[in-house]
């Protein structure tokens, strides 16, 4: 009896060694095959300071990456270039401790000088305009000779991106997209409907929901939690680290930062596989909803899918696809306006994207003689990609996006305990470059 009570015993002990080294394999860093080419896509200084969070991440870890461009894309706010030279001045001031630490960072006069300012407001229902110093500089990282793909990291609007693909679709073979989307994705609903609709063959990751992730509280190490990880590591850390409680007083959100995780935890061609940020699935439709008339609480639409609305009104002599008409949407946030275009002949239209679950209410109207004042209702469901339709997008083979498993919810967010599930190694590794500021 007692030889059975210590082989139990030397087995129990087997099974927590070989357990406890699963979850050190687990959890530990994969290494990237090559140091990535990156180029960043963002809307700091606009509307969402969590840009300036992510930035001030990327800065830290810019050694990491090849780094060849920063583009201000502000599809939304009045974000520009000057304040990427704001944190890149701040990061000069760090940077003699960081390279104490690590080679490889990037001079700030290197970093100022692909700094490019890109479109400043939305695309218009076309998906492109003309050419920006931003869109022109992705075309010429794309067109650079090189065994390896460019990684565009898009952190707001995709409207520098579709411009860049439309003035040189020829690069569309030599880039890679990260696209941050959900809210972004109601700021650039016309330019993200360019790309679907006429490059099905890019290379596209499409995460509206998977990086909330990264700014939930869940787990259970409290001195992680958003919080408390300021007070914990980030205060007196360096000149980055000071202007960090600029930032929602400091509480961490980095809703972009997934997009870096990614590029830094194992092979980023394989999106298929986990990785800190977040594990994606493929898809070959994208939501496309088409209204010929006012909707009402009869309508469901996909959340995250392309709405449009279309209807006929006075024929009038301006230049097609001119904004000349406003939705106003009453949502959870608050009431928040859309802009609709002409068509021509007669012919109205405008593209909505909804974020998340809800019932929406809107009205439409304009200052042209004999426009009628119009409104409308529908209900927006939680399941993205949901069911088909033959308005849907078809899209090539290479498109990815959150996982649709329902056990990977985080609440009402799709995918999210994909990044989840890493938010704590990845913050705990950020902790160990705030101490080399210390």
């Amino acid at each position: 009896m007692s030889g059975k009570i210590i082989k139990m015993k030397y087995y129990k002990l087997y099974l927590f060694i070989i357990f406890t080294f699963q979850s050190i394999i687990l959890s530990a860093q994969n290494p990237v095959p090559i140091k990535p080419r990156i180029l960043i896509s963002t809307d700091i200084g606009g509307t969402d300071p969590d840009d300036n969070q992510s930035i001030a991440h990327f800065l830290m870890y810019s050694n990491l990456f090849e780094t060849e461009g920063l583009i201000s894309s502000p599809s939304y706010g009045n974000g520009t270039k000057q304040e990427l030279f704001r944190m890149i001045d701040l990061y000069e001031k760090d940077l003699p401790k960081l390279q104490k630490q690590a080679s490889g960072f990037p001079s700030p006069a290197y970093l100022k000088s692909i700094s490019k300012q890109g479109k400043h407001g939305a695309a218009p229902f076309k998906g492109y305009t003309h050419s920006t110093e931003g869109s022109d500089w992705i075309i010429k990282c794309a067109k650079k000779p090189s065994k390896q793909p460019l990684w565009v990291l898009v952190w707001g609007g995709l409207d520098d991106v579709a411009q860049a693909l439309h003035d040189a679709p020829e690069i569309q073979k030599n880039m890679k997209v990260y696209w941050i989307g959900g809210p972004n994705k109601k700021w650039s609903a016309n330019s993200y409907a360019y790309i679907v609709k006429n490059f099905p063959n890019l290379w596209f990751i499409e995460t509206n929901s998977s990086y909330y992730g990264f700014f939930s509280d869940g787990g259970d190490n409290e001195a992680l939690v958003n919080k408390n990880f300021y007070q914990n590591y980030i205060n007196g850390a360096g000149e980055l680290g000071k202007d960090f409680i600029e930032y929602y007083k400091g509480n961490i959100k980095m809703g972009d930062t997934p997009s870096l995780l990614y590029m830094m935890d194992g092979n980023p061609n394989n999106p298929l596989k986990e990785s800190w940020g977040g594990s994606f699935e493929k898809f070959n439709r994208s939501p496309r909803v088409v209204f010929n008339r006012n909707t009402t609480l009869s309508d469901t639409v996909t959340v995250f899918s392309i709405v449009e609305l279309h209807f006929k009104g006075p024929k009038i002599n301006i230049s097609p696809d001119s904004a000349c008409f406003t939705m106003a949407v009453k949502a959870k946030i608050g009431v928040q306006k859309w802009a609709g275009y002409y068509l021509g002949d007669g012919d109205y239209a405008i593209r909505y994207c909804p974020k998340q679950t809800e019932t929406l209410s809107y009205t439409i109207s304009s200052e042209i003689k004999g426009f009628e004042e119009q409104s409308g209702q529908f209900v927006v469901d939680n399941i993205w990609i949901g069911k088909p339709r033959a308005t849907d997008y078809k899209l090539g083979k290479n498109y990815y996006t959150d996982r649709a498993a329902p056990q990977l919810f985080d609440g009402q967010w799709q995918g999210a305990k994909t990044t989840l599930k890493w938010r704590n190694d990845a913050l705990m590794d950020w902790t160990k470059r705030l101490g080399w500021l210390k």
